[in-house]
Parts: C-alpha cells; sequence; structure tokens
C-alpha cells in the first residue's frame, strides 16, 4: 500500500456541584480485502450558543499574550488580525495542574475541596440565555444535515442518526461521497464502552513570521481536530463528509503528554463546526500590522498526523486512544511533538464553577446547561463524556499513558463481555484497518488534504523532518 502502514502490523500488547460560577472559565486489523463486519448510525449534537449571537468568537491565541509582541506594546491588529501567540506561564511547565488527581480527580476527597478557594459568586444564568441557546441548537441542526441526513446526539453523547435509507439485507445506510458508512450490524458488535469514535487529525503552527519551524521551540502552539462519526458505523472508500459537527482542541503546550507525570490542558477552540468554518478561521495564514515592527505574518497550520480515535470509559476513568494511519512511517517531527503510532490518555473535564490556575482561566466559561452543570456534583474534574466537547471554551486535561498499549484505556466491560461484543480495542484496530485501506485508495500521506479540503499551495505537507 502505497504511503500507508501494512495491514497486518499489530499493536505492541504486554507490555467536584460548587457555588462559583461558569466564567472561569479504535478485533486486530484484517488484512487488506479480508470480509470485514457490516456496520450503524451517526450524527452530530446541536451547538448551543450564546446570548449574543454576532458577538465574534475569541479563539484561544486571543486570550493569550504573545512572546513576540512584548517589543510591539504598541501594535495595533489590522481587521484581519486574528491571533497572536501565546507565552507559556511557569505554571504550565507542570500542567497547570499539580493538585491533580492522575485519575481525573474522582478520587479526590470532600476534606480537599473545602479548602479549594471559590470562585466569585454567579450562579444566576441570565434568563435570556437558554433562549440564545435553543436558537444556536437550530442553527446547528440545519447544518448538520449532509448527504440528505440529519442526525441528534443522545442523553449519553453517542450519535443517532435519524435516516432510514437502510439496506435491508446488509443493514447498511446509503452514502454518498462520503467514507462513513452505517450498519446494525455494527452498531450490534460496538461494546458500550466507546463512548465516541472517529477520524483524528494533528496539526501544529509556527510562530510568528516562522513559516517552516525547526523545532518544538519554534512553535506557537498545536491542535488536534475530531471528527466524529455513528457509534456503529465503518469507513468504506473516498473522503470523509463533513457533518458540520467537527471540533477544534488547542493545545498551548505545543506538545502532547507522554508520561502519568505530564498533564496538559486543552480547550475546546471550535466545536460542531463546518471543516470550512475551521480552516478559514483557525488554520489558515493572516497578516496583520504594526506600528513598530510593521506588517506580521502568522503561518498556516501544518498537518503533522491522521489516524482513528475513540473515547472510552472503564467504569472509574475516561481515555482518548488513538491509532495512526499517516504518516506511514513516523519521523522526527511526530515524535518530537509527543505522538507513538499508537497512544491513549487520561481525560478530565474541569468544572467551569470552579478557578483555576491563573495562566488556564478564559476570559468566557463554556456556556454548559444547568443539567451538565449538575452532573459534576461537587467535583472540580470528572471523567470527560463527549456532549461536553460540543461547547466552546470547554476545558479538558489530558494526562500520558507512558505506553503504546491500549489494553488500560480498552478494558472490557463486564455488560459487553456477556452480550458478547468486541472489546473497544478491537473496534479501533478494525477501524484502523479500514482508514488504511481507504487512505491507499485516495492519495496515500496526501489524502489527509482530500478529507479536509485543503490547497496543497497553501498548507505544507506532512513534514518527516525539521
Amino acid at each position: 500500500m502505497a504511503g500507508t502502514r501494512s495491514s497486518t502490523r499489530q499493536a505492541s500488547v504486554n507490555g467536584s456541584s460548587p457555588p462559583s460560577s461558569q466564567s472561569n472559565a479504535t478485533s486486530t486489523p484484517g488484512r487488506a480485502g479480508s470480509k470485514r463486519k457490516s456496520e450503524a448510525s451517526p450524527g452530530s449534537n446541536a451547538k448551543r450558543g450564546k446570548k449574543q449571537a454576532e458577538k465574534k468568537q475569541m479563539t484561544i491565541e486571543d486570550t493569550m499574550p504573545d512572546k513576540d509582541e512584548e517589543d510591539a506594546m504598541e501594535d495595533v491588529k489590522t481587521t484581519e488580525a486574528k491571533s497572536s501567540e501565546p507565552k507559556e506561564g511557569p505554571g504550565m511547565d507542570e500542567g497547570g495542574i499539580d493538585e491533580l488527581d492522575p485519575k481525573g480527580g474522582t478520587d479526590t476527597t470532600r476534606a480537599e475541596e473545602t479548602n479549594i478557594e471559590k470562585a466569585t459568586a454567579e450562579q444566576n444564568v441570565e434568563p435570556s440565555r437558554e433562549q440564545a441557546h435553543g436558537e444556536k441548537a437550530k442553527e446547528k441542526d440545519d447544518k448538520a444535515a449532509v448527504n440528505g441526513k440529519t442526525s441528534k446526539m443522545d442523553d449519553t453523547g453517542k450519535i443517532e442518526s435519524k435516516d432510514t435509507d437502510v439496506d435491508k439485507e446488509t443493514g447498511v445506510k446509503a452514502t454518498d461521497d462520503n467514507a462513513v458508512e452505517e450498519s446494525s450490524q455494527r452498531e450490534a458488535s460496538t461494546p458500550s464502552s466507546i463512548l465516541e469514535k472517529g477520524i483524528i487529525y494533528f496539526f501544529f503552527k509556527g510562530r510568528v513570521g516562522i513559516d517552516d519551524p525547526s523545532n518544538v521551540d519554534e512553535l506557537a502552539r498545536s491542535f488536534i481536530v475530531l471528527r466524529p462519526m455513528p457509534h456503529g458505523a465503518k469507513l468504506g472508500d473516498g473522503p470523509i463528509g463533513d457533518a458540520g459537527n467537527n471540533r477544534l482542541l488547542a493545545l498551548p503546550k505545543k506538545v502532547l503528554p507522554v508520561s502519568p507525570r505530564d498533564r496538559f490542558m486543552v480547550f475546546v477552540e471550535a466545536a460542531n463546526s463546518s471543516i470550512e468554518d475551521i480552516k478559514k478561521n483557525h488554520l489558515t495564514s493572516s497578516d496583520y500590522a504594526t506600528k513598530t515592527a510593521g506588517t506580521r505574518h502568522t503561518p498556516s497550520a501544518t498537518p503533522v498526523a491522521e489516524g482513528v480515535y475513540a473515547i472510552t470509559t472503564t467504569g472509574r476513568e475516561t481515555h482518548l486512544a488513538y491509532i495512526l494511519t499517516i504518516p506511514s512511517k513516523l519521523s522526527e517531527v511526530q515524535r518530537d511533538v509527543g505522538l507513538s503510532e499508537r497512544g491513549s490518555f487520561v481525560t478530565s473535564v474541569k468544572n467551569p464553577q470552579y478557578a483555576g490556575p491563573a495562566n488556564t482561566n478564559l476570559p468566557e466559561g463554556p456556556g454548559y446547561p444547568q443539567d451538565l452543570l449538575d452532573e459534576f456534583r461537587s467535583l472540580r474534574w470528572m471523567p470527560l463524556q463527549p456532549k461536553f466537547l460540543n461547547y466552546e471554551n470547554c476545558q479538558v486535561l489530558l494526562i500520558g499513558s507512558g505506553t503504546e498499549d491500549l489494553s488500560k484505556a480498552t478494558d472490557q466491560q463486564e455488560g459487553d463481555e456477556k452480550a458478547n461484543k468486541d472489546t473497544a480495542l478491537e473496534e479501533i484496530e478494525k477501524l484502523e484497518h479500514e482508514d488504511e485501506v481507504r487512505v491507499e485508495h485516495l492519495k496515500g500521506n496526501d489524502s489527509v488534504f482530500e478529507d479536509l479540503d485543503l490547497s496543497s499551495k497553501e498548507y505544507s505537507k506532512i513534514p518527516t523532518t525539521w
């Protein structure tokens, strides 16, 4: 297969609700061409907006100081300016969350939490905010109609489809120009421990004026793009259709956590967005004028890797597990930013009603509705549920696993075993094999450009060396 790893590659296996405000805030891969199970249901959750729908959404970069701008305090951005580079604070060097429990905060005792200084009270949500959320939700529902289908998300955060165009013999739903195929048979075999699965992309962006970074120090920040698929879906041939449910996560630390001691915060910078919106508002290059330094140039983002992912639960924790498909062979660039052929992170979502470290606070909270806030009870952190990622400014903690072994992140639940379902690892590996075949039939490593409709003239190809 040109540009992909052998499909016979195997895994190396053995190896708290406080009274503060919101304002602070992928079975083993089969052989190519081998028979695969058929598969069932997509969708996207409606994004809920803010009260003032016309207000321009600030990016994460807008909220953090730019190291390069320290020498140009009088710089004036033009209307084309999008963001400035972040300046790392000392807290971020330690993950900015030394007080957190490595298991996502679920073992934090009540005694410890009572010692936490409460943030400024702002419990009463404006009555009109829910109405604004409803209007935004309808708008997102309209945007989620792709290939004649609409979708929704159930109470658990899994995506369901309203489409009824199903082949009665195979159970597969028809799609047009979309590699995502739904199947009732795949739905039946997919374990409940997989809360969400889909395609994952990794990007980084150089500092102002640096189009081709030569090392990690020349990066401004890194990004993760998540493209959720229906719980029972499989991958066929072709590019991934845009369901309008994409998410962009910003990683100010520039690199991913590797060891359990690495605890890095990520922010949802765009939720329930189309790929076009993400490209236009977050990944493209831009220029802006300053009084002291003239015109400054912010480079476009560079794709680093593509693969499949799953957000899984082991009962006590949740994990973000991934297996890379592109590039076919990892180089120093991927290794330097913390990527492996396969990896996972323990994931926890922050309660926006608690104040966090000063250098991790955002101007606005994620705007969760009351029912999501109630799920935190009195916890500062709780295991991540995918539905929280549908709100911009959601803050998630990633803790490194220190191994490429995904067994800890994919432990089979008792109910799934009794129901004779696949393990989470089998489903992820099955999805990775399908993605490997799909990529081979497209353009190998360059299939990222076709998936995301990126221009090879504006965006650099996946780098193999600095």
